[in-house]
């Protein structure tokens, strides 16, 4: 299976692993427009008790203009996703990687879109990391 994203191991609690999510995202131009609660959703729709686990719509509205410019379509695989989940070993983060994406769509005009965004990622998730 292809790698979808990149992955950090945060060894922190939940709530401060949100935070630095969200404190990394910002510092490369990503702000968070959705927060899904995994956890709260299961147990109000299922009754059922599953870990801590949110996924976050992260989106850089400068690179978002410019798929978007490119080909509306894209809108479809936005925002990027970001997950934020307790593991038995600690808090796992998942980072989409934007160029994963591109075998959804074949316009080479967005690669260079997809590159940038996968960049600042990559350094979202360096500075978790740090």
């Amino acid at each position: 299976m292809a790698q979808l994203g990149l992955t950090v191991k945060l060894h922190t609690d939940f709530d401060t692993a949100l935070q630095k999510v969200a404190d990394a995202l910002k510092a490369e131009g990503f702000g968070v427009l959705t927060e899904i609660d995994v956890k709260a959703t299961l147990k109000k729709k299922l009754d059922v008790d599953f870990r801590p686990y949110k996924i976050l719509g992260a989106c850089n509205p400068p690179l978002a203009y410019r798929a978007l410019t490119a080909a509306p379509e894209v809108g479809l695989l936005l925002p990027c996703n970001v997950t934020v989940a307790q593991a038995d070993d600690g808090i796992e983060i998942g980072i989409i990687d934007p160029l994963s994406m591109m075998g959804f769509i074949t316009r080479p005009d967005l690669e260079p879109v997809a590159d940038e965004a996968r960049q600042r990622l990559e350094r979202v998730a360096k500075a978790l990391q740090e």
